[in-house]
């Protein structure tokens, strides 16, 4: 079981994909827990280096968002969660 913390900006930090598998704890801002699978994770984490790529025009420059080998320095390593998030 993997725990993260959520920070007060409201990100958890996620430098990498997780095994779909895992189960993923989160403790929220509020005090509240939250339990998902590494796989939810994944997607959030793929939308949010998404949004990043969108919003500093990589996709002009050749970049595939689908790539599984992502280049570090084009990469995210916060996540944006909330507390009631759908598992």
């Amino acid at each position: 079981m993997i725990e993260l913390k959520q920070d007060t900006d409201g990100f958890v930090r996620m430098p990498r994909h997780f095994p779909a598998k895992a189960t993923i704890t989160i403790t929220f801002t509020d005090g509240t827990v939250g339990e998902y699978s590494g796989k939810r994770l994944n997607e959030l984490y793929d939308e949010a280096l998404a949004a990043f790529r969108l919003g500093n025009n990589m996709d002009a420059k050749g970049f595939d968002r689908n790539a599984k080998n992502i280049h570090r320095r084009n990469a995210i390593s916060l996540v944006p969660v909330q507390a009631g998030m759908p598992g």
